[in-house]
């Protein structure tokens, strides 16, 4: 598949919007965040700015963006839809959640609820976001087990990461330090989930050959005589993507150890120290694992083979 960078800044940056309205949420009701007046809205309004811009951007990959609102309109059937549906219900929560902390304080039971009901809205709209990729039968990259809980790791552990780069701020060593601590473990987890996919699509088996889409297996290999177009059309530039692979492992290499090996040691350093050190370990942290995730995420699209390459003369897919 062609790499689309508006669809790629979408999953990163809005997986690290609500990865973080998540832990604000979780965090806000155990107590375990700054008791400061601003903290709460601060977070939330963050979140709510990364998660808007990638939906922003995404809308820039469709031919008629101005049309992105009647997306939703499929929400039955479509993941796409639901995410766009489930993006605009979690505004209510989080923004209800920024105000009562404003107002009633971070100790009320009605802020304590409305962060964990913002904090599962913001999860349910992760869910969607991977499952537009893992519900699509003709990518066998996609098709995967570990496509969604690899995402919703991702996500968590950046939002972690930008929570410990905000925290770390406020005049509290404890909350920056837990969500530092929270960061490195789910940054371990990610990066050996990552890794286990990445085993599973080098060695699992074509969904489809020319063979089998023929149907002309039974007479020996099957090869294409002639193109069956004289010019390059959408499929070609959509589908028929190839990264070579030692161009895919030096990515791959530096995708674990930009996007999840150096934000955790960041994060460890960073939640040790603390203070004026923390506040420049734990941002850049964060930082670096965007950077690595973009790396991560362009693989995740330029590795994925589509079955209708096998009608433009690949072997198998």
């Amino acid at each position: 598949m062609k790499p689309a960078l508006s669809v790629i800044f979408l999953t990163v940056v809005s997986g690290a919007g609500y990865g973080l309205l998540f832990w604000t949420g979780v965090l806000g009701a155990a107590g375990a965040l700054p008791r400061d007046l601003w903290f709460g809205p601060a977070a939330s309004l963050l979140a709510l700015a990364l998660a808007g811009a990638g939906l922003i951007a995404s809308t820039f990959h469709l031919g008629r963006p101005e049309r992105a609102w009647r997306a939703i309109s499929q929400w039955r059937t479509s993941w796409l839809s639901r995410e766009g549906v489930a993006a605009l219900l979690t505004n209510i929560p989080a923004l209800a959640f920024a105000l009562a902390w404003g107002l009633a304080g971070e100790a009320a039971a009605i802020t304590r609820a409305l962060g964990l009901v913002a904090a599962l809205a913001g999860v349910t709209t992760l869910i969607c976001t991977a499952m537009i990729y893992a519900s699509l039968k003709p990518i066998r990259q996609w098709r995967a087990p570990h496509v969604l809980p690899n995402y919703l790791m991702m996500a968590a552990a950046s939002g972690a990461a930008v929570l410990a780069a905000l925290a770390v701020f406020w005049p509290f060593a404890a909350p920056a330090r837990l969500a530092a601590a929270l960061a490195v473990l789910l940054f371990i987890a990610a990066g050996l989930s990552k890794r286990a996919y990445w085993r599973f699509i080098d060695t699992a088996p074509p969904s489809a050959t020319i063979e089998a889409a023929t149907g002309l297996g039974a007479l020996g290999p099957v090869r294409m005589l002639d193109a069956p177009n004289t010019e390059e059309n959408y499929l070609l530039r959509e589908f028929r993507f190839v990264v070579g692979r030692r161009h895919a492992e030096r990515l791959r290499t530096i995708a674990l150890v930009l996007g999840f090996a150096v934000p955790a040691a960041l994060a460890i350093a960073g939640g040790a120290l603390a203070g004026p050190a923390g506040r420049v370990l734990l941002p850049l942290g964060a930082a670096l694992a965007l950077a690595g995730l973009f790396v991560e995420r362009w693989l995740f699209f330029a590795q994925a083979t589509h079955t209708v390459t096998l009608y433009y003369g690949a072997e198998r897919a």
